[in-house]
């Protein structure tokens, strides 16, 4: 063998980087807790890949030019996810200074009883999700929304945040509109009605397991009383115009949902249409936010601009209230959007130097019956959100190496689309240092170790897909 050709890495140094970065995230966290997201783990996730990069170039004869083109296909395929996530921001200061997010919580107020609000609140998200395809965009708007209401109730943010999340992911995962659907079932080369179908065998009574957990919860948990949700109500009825109007931006904006149009022209879309309605509405507030008496052109401008791009405090007498109005716009994105940077470098790099396929083999190894393969196919789906830090790469790595190995077994192609999304796509939110764990923390405001214990769904999910792998059922094999 020529002296230049890379070595094939082992599996047991291929896991020194992943040993160095949970070492490495378990201090931080220890060191920092809910801010290690400031910098911490970006330091963390640099130190990784570091040693990544040193063993790749020194032990392997790696060259370094393959690890960087690595690294520049991971941060180009998570630009959109960046631009989304930004445009998040934007949506949670404009919506909130404008009075939608306030109307929303207001109207909740009146209507949902705390007694049967987490249960309520998993469904409301299941059905936005399922008829706009994003668990993004629903937890972004009205899982915000919901997020205000359950703490004017008094329910602990982690329950709250874990049912948007399993109403949300559900709704997500079995939706036709849904970008991770199309991406398992079309890289499996499954029929996407097919791939949906199938996954209710097991996804329903995940989402079943959920709402029963969710109806107890509720039923049992201490609550505000009535007379805590009212005084909300009336401060917010005093800080911003309360009016139905409003309620026309969320609408406007699943229309274009519906409609199929990228998610970034809609998410651009809906904080225009919320600009429109706070100049409309909430004037006051506007000319608050730029520092001024009155609004002229000048200042409204300024105000709008610093709603999107900038933190914004509203000051409503209420000291829970003015931390639940207050946002962070574009700016308070930032940390997230480079820890996604600092994961997509270590994800590179790791299949760069062929350190993930390295790894990979282990599972492959352990593969001869229904249960095995299921059960290897969570495991990677699992894995691969852990260590490449991005549900997308999870997905298409998961389903392509599983691919032929399931026709070897003369097992059914739907059996593995539906594994990797019991396991890559619900997953994913569990991992504070993926870029679904960080965005929706990030969003929810509620860091991902305070709300993983809650989200059942996402929990469930995996283990459900287990059980009926190792009962059988409706598992066929094909010639």
């Amino acid at each position: 063998m020529n002296d230049s050709t890379p070595k094939m890495p082992s599996a047991w140094l291929s896991a020194l980087p992943l040993a160095v970065l949970a070492v490495l995230l378990y201090v931080v966290i220890r060191c920092f807790g809910g801010d290690s997201i400031n910098g911490g783990s970006q330091i963390a996730l640099f130190s990784a890949t570091s040693v990544c990069v040193m063993l790749s170039i020194g032990v392997y004869r790696c060259r370094w030019s393959v690890l960087e083109e690595a690294i520049i296909d991971n941060i180009r395929a998570s630009a959109s996810a960046i631009i989304i996530l930004l445009l998040i921001g934007a949506i949670a200061g404009t919506w909130m200074v404008s009075g939608v997010v306030p109307t929303l919580i207001y109207y909740g107020l009146e209507i949902l009883h705390p007694s049967f609000f987490l249960v309520a609140s998993c469904l409301i998200c299941a059905g936005v999700s399922l008829m706009t395809g994003s668990s993004w965009t629903t937890i972004a708007t009205i899982g915000v929304a919901l997020m205000g209401i359950g703490r004017a109730m008094g329910f602990p943010d982690g329950w709250v945040a874990g049912t948007i999340i399993s109403g949300a992911y559900f709704g997500d995962k079995i939706s036709l509109l849904s970008d991770t659907t199309v991406l398992a079932s079309s890289t499996v080369g499954v029929p996407i009605f097919t791939h949906i179908r199938y996954m209710l065998y097991t996804t329903m009574p995940s989402f079943v397991v959920a709402l029963a957990v969710f109806t107890v919860a509720g039923l049992t948990l201490t609550h505000g009383d009535a007379t805590h949700a009212e005084l909300y109500s009336e401060t917010l009825r005093s800080t911003f115009r309360i009016t139905p109007w409003l309620l026309l931006v969320p609408l406007a904006t699943g229309l274009l949902i519906v409609r199929k149009l990228p998610a970034i022209v809609t998410l651009f879309a809906s904080v225009v249409f919320a600009c429109v309605a706070m100049l409309l509405t909430q004037r006051g507030l506007v000319a608050s936010v730029a520092g001024v008496g009155s609004l002229d052109f000048l200042s409204g401008f300024k105000g709008v601009l610093m709603t999107c791009f900038g933190p914004t405090a509203i000051d409503t007498g209420n000291a829970q209230l003015n931390a639940l109005v207050a946002t962070r716009g574009m700016a308070g994105m930032l940390n997230t959007v480079w820890l996604i940077i600092c994961a997509m470098c270590f994800g590179g790099v790791m299949t760069g130097s062929g350190m993930l396929r390295s790894l990979t083999q282990l599972f492959l190894r352990v593969v001869r019956r229904p249960f095995s393969a299921v059960a290897s196919t969570v495991g990677a789906g699992l894995f691969f959100n852990l260590c490449t830090a991005d549900q997308y790469i999870s997905i298409i790595l998961s389903g392509r190496l599983f691919r032929d190995l399931y026709a070897e077994r003369g097992l059914e192609e739907r059996l593995l689309s539906r594994s990797v999304e019991d396991s890559a796509t619900v997953c994913s939110v569990l991992v504070p240092w993926n870029s679904c764990g960080m965005t929706q923390a990030t969003v929810l405001g509620v860091s991902t170790f305070a709300y993983l214990p809650y989200c059942i769904f996402n929990i469930a999910s995996p283990l459900m897909s287990l059980l009926v792998a190792a009962l059988g059922w409706k598992i066929k094999h094909v010639k």
